[in-house]
C-alpha cells in the first residue's frame, strides 16, 4: 500500500488540478461535473482545510451559500454556464442535497473565523428546510433523489419499476438510460414555487434516513458554532422522531420512509441506514447499526465500504449507487464511529479507504470487492482519504 505521505501528496494534486480560482471552487472533475455542486463542494472545503489551505477552503464554503434564496433555498448545484437542466432556473438547480455546509463550517472554524455571515445562511438554510418540507410526523422530505445525493440508491426501486415497465422491483438491476429517463420524469413530476424551488412531486417523495441524520447532524453543528441551544434542541428533537418512525429492528439500520409513492424497497440495508448514529441517543441502535460497518456479511469490504449490504439481493458491487464504495460515504461513517468512541472502525475505515485510492486511481466511486474504479478519475472527494485518523 502507498504510504500515507504519498496518497496525501496524490490527493493534493487532485485537488490542485480542479480548483478554479476565478470562480473559487474546486470542480468535482473538469469535463464530467462542470458545475458546482453542494454537497462535493463542502467536502473539497473540508480537504482544503486538512491541507492547511484556510483561504481555498472558505471561499469554497462560502461559495456553496453564494446561490442562497433570500427565503433560505440553498440549491444543489450552481451552474458553470446557463442552463434548464434541473428545472426552470437558469443559474442554478432548482432541487437541494444533505446540508454537509454545517458540518463543514464547524471544521473550518478550528483554523480561524469563518465568513461574515456564514452561520445566518447556515441558520436560514436549515430554517427552510424545516418550514418547507417536514412530514407530518416532523421528518424532513425531499421531491427527487438527486436531492439525497444517492441518486440510484435501490431505495427508490418501488418509485422506479413501474415508470419502466418492470413488474418485480426485486429483478431491477441498474441501467442508466433507464434511470435518466426516470430523473428527468421526476423533473416534470416536480411543482415548483413562484421563484422556481422545487417543493412537491405529485409521483416521488419521501424522508430518507441519510437525510434526516445529516439535517439533526448539521443543526448540532451549528449549535455548537453559535451556541445558540435553539439548534441543539432541534437537533435532539428530530433524531428522537428518526428513533421512533425510521428504526428497522429487522435490520438493525435507519431505513427511509415513503412519503409519496414507494414502497418496501426503501427497507433495502444501504450504508444510509448506519447513519442515524451520528445523532441517535440510543446506544443501542448506534452499536448495532455501527457494528455493521465491520461485518463482511454486510458493508466491511477489502475496498469497502460497500454503499449496499453485501448480503442482500439488490447488491451490485459495480453499480452506481447499487453497492459501490464512495469516499464521502465511508467518511460520513467514520465520523459516526468517531462519536461513539470506535476507534477500532474508524481505523479499519482509514485502511480500506486508503486501499482504494490507490487501487482506483481516486475515483468517483468503486467495486468494493476490487477496488476497480468508476465514474469520473479522479473525483476531488476522494481527496477526503486525507482525513482519516484525524
Amino acid at each position: 500500500m502507498l504510504p500515507e505521505t504519498e496518497i496525501r501528496k496524490r490527493a493534493r494534486q487532485v485537488l490542485d488540478a480542479h480548483w478554479d480560482e476565478e470562480r473559487g471552487h474546486t470542480y468535482p472533475h473538469t469535463s464530467t461535473y462542470r458545475h458546482q455542486w453542494l454537497w462535493d463542494s463542502s467536502f473539497a472545503a473540508i480537504c482544503w482545510h486538512h491541507f492547511g489551505e484556510p483561504a481555498r477552503a472558505r471561499r469554497e464554503l462560502a461559495g456553496v451559500l453564494s446561490a442562497q434564496f433570500p427565503d433560505g433555498f440553498v440549491p444543489h448545484m450552481r451552474y458553470a454556464a446557463p442552463n434548464r437542466d434541473r428545472g426552470p432556473l437558469d443559474h442554478c438547480s432548482s432541487y437541494t442535497q444533505p446540508p454537509i455546509y454545517a458540518h463543514a463550517a464547524r471544521v473550518l472554524a478550528a483554523a480561524g473565523p469563518l465568513p461574515a455571515g456564514l452561520t445566518d445562511r447556515i441558520g436560514a438554510a436549515l430554517d427552510w428546510l424545516w418550514r418547507r418540507r417536514r412530514t407530518p410526523e416532523g421528518l424532513i422530505r425531499l421531491v427527487h433523489p438527486w436531492e439525497s445525493g444517492a441518486d440510484d440508491s435501490p431505495r427508490w426501486d418501488d418509485w422506479v419499476a413501474p415508470y419502466i415497465g418492470v413488474a418485480d422491483p426485486a429483478t431491477l438491476r441498474w441501467d442508466k438510460p433507464n434511470w435518466t429517463v426516470f430523473d428527468w420524469h421526476l423533473v416534470d413530476a416536480t411543482q415548483f414555487d413562484d421563484h422556481g424551488v422545487a417543493e412537491h412531486s405529485t409521483v416521488f417523495e419521501c424522508a430518507p434516513a441519510a437525510y434526516n441524520a445529516l439535517y439533526a447532524h448539521a443543526a448540532a453543528e451549528l449549535a455548537e458554532l453559535t451556541g445558540d441551544p435553539f439548534w441543539r434542541e432541534r437537533s435532539v428533537r428530530l433524531a428522537a422522531v428518526m428513533d421512533d418512525v425510521l428504526w428497522d429492528a429487522d435490520e438493525g439500520l435507519w431505513s427511509d420512509a415513503p412519503v409519496i409513492g414507494g414502497g418496501g424497497t426503501a427497507r433495502i440495508p444501504t450504508l444510509d441506514g448506519v447513519l442515524g448514529a451520528l445523532v441517535t441517543a440510543d446506544p443501542a441502535k448506534a452499536t448495532r447499526a455501527l457494528n455493521q460497518l465491520a461485518d463482511p456479511h454486510r458493508f466491511a469490504a477489502p475496498y469497502g465500504l460497500a454503499y449496499v449490504a453485501r448480503d442482500h439481493s439488490s447488491y451490485q458491487p459495480d453499480g452506481y449507487w447499487r453497492g459501490t464504495a464512495w469516499m464521502q460515504m465511508n467518511y460520513l461513517a467514520a465520523l459516526a464511529a468517531r462519536r461513539w468512541g470506535r476507534d477500532d472502525l474508524t481505523e479499519a475505515i482509514a485502511v480500506m479507504s486508503r486501499a482504494a485510492v490507490e487501487h482506483s486511481r481516486f475515483a468517483e466511486h468503486w467495486n468494493p470487492e476490487t477496488g476497480q474504479g468508476h465514474g469520473a478519475i479522479p473525483l476531488t472527494w476522494s481527496g477526503l482519504v486525507i482525513t482519516f485518523g484525524r
